[in-house]
């Protein structure tokens, strides 16, 4: 028997509808399920997450935020993630809770595709001493407070002197984060499914600082250097680590990936066409072929 798991976010006004729903139609279809329920401001159910080892997939019920924390959690089980998005934006989800009974279908009978992303991990060294490592799918954010003066970042790749940031932090960011914050910080756009690493200056103070893409397999290290104490780390603007003056940041490519299911008829532009500019998407335009962009991605059907 198949079987799939059901991540929903209760927090959400829509999830139990939606999960009621989904479990009909999956029971329908003779598929069994495994359910995890998160909400109440609390998205971390790591020692949940073994359940789901084995399964085909998980659907994920939230929006953006909520996929993002899943991410993190089940990467270490490989299993694929298909996000219906009941949250706001919804860029990594891939249905509405409008066509659960079309999304349902097309689980039934493995028409989908499967891309692997790339994920970062991050230690934090304090004295030469490691106090915090993170996973992150799409950034590692370095910055000052709110109300805190600027920062120096000395940002390193391969033990090579890239440039002496001076400004309100840095991103790293993966190619599923290029959209994300860095996007914000007038970061490049970059096709999901490029193995890339984009380094990109919050606020710069000179304007000759620019975003810089370096290899997957290379290793960012971040000095950072400031006359005040309100210094932070975040992974995926989810989870934070305070830091203090003279810490280490190493990131590097982690040792696993998150595993996203994608429609064949969905491709990466009209969805960013879509989502950023609001306009509609077309339809069945095929699999994303520009620069071998669906290279890394796993046919799955009979």
């Amino acid at each position: 028997m198949r079987t799939v798991g059901i991540i929903a976010n209760l927090d959400k006004p829509k999830a139990c509808a939606v999960q009621e729903r989904l479990l009909q139609l999956l029971h329908a279809h003779g598929m069994a399920t495994v359910i995890i329920e998160i909400g109440q401001g609390q998205l971390d159910k790591s020692d949940e997450m073994s359940q789901l080892a084995g399964a085909e997939m998980a659907f994920v019920l939230g929006g953006d935020g909520t996929l993002l924390g899943v991410a993190r959690q089940v990467a270490p089980y490989g299993v694929p993630l298909l996000g219906i998005n009941i949250g706001h934006l919804g860029f990594l989800s891939e249905a509405e809770p409008t066509d659960v009974e079309e999304t349902v279908r097309r689980v039934a009978t493995r028409e989908y595709d499967l891309e692997s992303r790339l994920m970062l991990e991050a230690s934090v060294l304090r004295d030469g001493r490691q106090v915090s490592r993170l996973l992150a799918l799409n950034d590692v954010g370095i910055g000052k407070g709110s109300f805190a003066r600027m920062v120096n970042v000395d940002v390193h790749v391969d033990d090579v002197l890239l440039d002496a940031f001076r400004g309100d932090g840095v991103i790293v960011s993966t190619p599923t984060g290029s959209t994300a914050y860095s996007l914000s910080c007038g970061g490049p756009i970059m096709v999901p499914q490029l193995q890339a690493i984009l380094v990109t200056p919050i606020c710069p103070h000179t304007l000759s600082t620019r975003p810089c893409v370096i290899q997957a397999d290379q290793t960012v290290r971040l000095r950072v250097h400031a006359p005040h104490q309100d210094l932070g780390l975040t992974v995926d603007g989810q989870i934070g680590v305070r830091l203090v003056s003279g810490d280490e940041v190493v990131v590097r490519k982690a040792p696993v990936t998150t595993t996203l299911v994608k429609w064949r008829d969905r491709e990466f532009f009209s969805v960013l066409r879509q989502k950023l500019h609001g306009q509609d998407a077309p339809r069945g335009g095929g699999i994303l072929t520009t620069g071998g962009a669906r290279g890394s991605a796993a046919r799955v059907d009979h």
